[in-house]
């Protein structure tokens, strides 16, 4: 029974517990004086500085970083009326408010705490008990509103990046059952939602399938931001018809464009399946190779590759490899955060240890496939912090040759 009302106690004392110090904003001396009174009879240990002005006030609240309780006289020398509570707060944001109004000023406490203010006190109506309650209320009460608009921005903030991310994880616009897509992107550990890394694949009216990938440098929200805006004008140039080596170049323009930084760069490969499936056309600006798929056969492809955008703008040089596709075959596209992980003190998983990866689990269905790397690449990784780097990874190819019956098409996104 003891223990309980001792814990009880320290639960009560805690709720009590607030640290700071109180600001007496008063002109008249005798108010003053009865307040300070108060304050020594009543349970708070806080210490008080009285100020005479508003400018005084303000002074003494500048650059302070513990939490400030003031007792603000609405009529002061400087001010007069509601403008006290909003001066101070533009001063010391943070600091709690309890105004002091007279016998027939109730609603103009009413007002204040509209304005911002946390309570009001009538000062005829004051006791030491009273004070100290209104004084613990309003520096808890300000606790509160700071953690709710805290919280509130986070919530505004996830909302953000749910955004930004379904403009980084596109649906596949596909016009039948004939392609097959299978999509797997994971964020950097340290990066949250926001990541360059982006792809996109569209089926145009004579039934070629076209296919991006690319990686921003960098990870923050205006890379991200960058991704998105370089994926949906990748997009609008294929339906527009723009030919495949003029699609590199035009986005380079826009990167340049739009980059927050002149260092920013990208890599990209766009690819081109035409109908048939007997090859696939590729563009490459940096990007790291890509996988061939043969039945439980996996080859690692490196069609000529150029310069990165953004590196020497208007200089690059770009090909268009045509590489060739075996009966069912498809292809496997990735952002380098696949093989960049460390598997020791000085190692990393590197394009061989991909694609011997891949080979272990050559056998398996597309979806499984895809996993079975980046999971494999993650748990390499793991005793050494992990995928430090966000990953993409598209595999595409024809439908229904692999195992004989056909397949839909089909996007799937997974998080870690």
């Amino acid at each position: 029974m003891k223990e309980t009302e001792e814990a009880r106690a320290a639960a009560r004392d805690a709720l009590w517990s607030v640290d700071g110090v109180i600001l007496l904003v008063e002109d008249d001396a005798g108010d003053a004086l009865l307040v300070e009174e108060m304050l020594a009879d009543s349970d708070l240990d806080f210490s008080l500085t009285w100020c005479q002005s508003l400018a005084e006030g303000q002074r003494f609240l500048a650059g302070r970083t513990t939490p400030v309780c003031v007792l603000l006289d609405l009529h002061l020398p400087d001010v007069h009326g509601i403008d006290a509570v909003t001066r101070i707060l533009a001063t010391a944001p943070d600091a709690a408010i309890v105004v002091l109004t007279g016998m027939a000023e109730g609603e103009a406490g009413l007002t204040a705490v509209a304005t911002g203010a946390q309570d009001y006190l009538v000062k005829g109506r004051i006791d030491p008990e009273a004070l100290g309650r209104a004084v613990r209320y309003a520096l808890q009460r300000k606790q509160v509103e700071q953690a709710s608009a805290a919280l509130r921005a986070n919530e505004l903030m996830a909302k953000e990046n749910a955004r930004l991310e379904r403009g980084l994880l596109p649906v596949p616009l596909l016009r039948g059952d004939d392609f097959e897509a299978t999509a797997r992107y994971e964020p950097g550990r340290a990066h949250g939602l926001l990541s360059g890394d982006f792809y996109d694949v569209v089926q145009t009216a004579d039934g070629t399938v076209h296919a991006v990938i690319g990686d921003v440098s960098g990870h923050g929200a205006a890379e991200a931001a960058l991704g998105v805006c370089l994926r949906v004008a990748w997009r609008a140039a294929v339906l527009c018809g723009t030919e495949p080596l003029d699609l590199v170049p035009l986005l380079e323009e826009i990167l340049v464009a739009e980059r927050s930084d002149q260092h920013v760069f990208a890599t990209v490969s766009s690819l081109v399946f035409p109908p048939g499936g007997r090859e696939v056309r590729v563009v490459r600006a940096g990007h790291p190779g890509l996988l061939v798929r043969d039945r439980a056969e996996v080859r690692w492809e490196e069609p000529t590759v150029g310069m990165a955008l953004g590196l020497l703008p208007g200089t690059g040089r770009w090909t268009e490899t045509a590489v060739p596709l075996p009966p069912g075959g498809h292809v496997v596209l990735f952002t380098d955060g696949l093989f960049e992980g460390r598997t020791g003190p000085s190692t990393r998983l590197g394009e061989d240890g991909l694609l011997g990866l891949a080979g272990e689990h050559g056998a398996l269905p597309a979806d499984a496939f895809v996993d079975a790397l980046v999971d494999g690449a993650a748990e390499g990784a793991a005793p050494y912090g992990g995928l430090a780097d966000d990953v993409a990874v598209l595999h595409l190819g024809w439908a229904g040759t692999r195992s004989g019956t056909e397949t839909p098409a089909r996007q799937r996104t997974e998080k870690w």
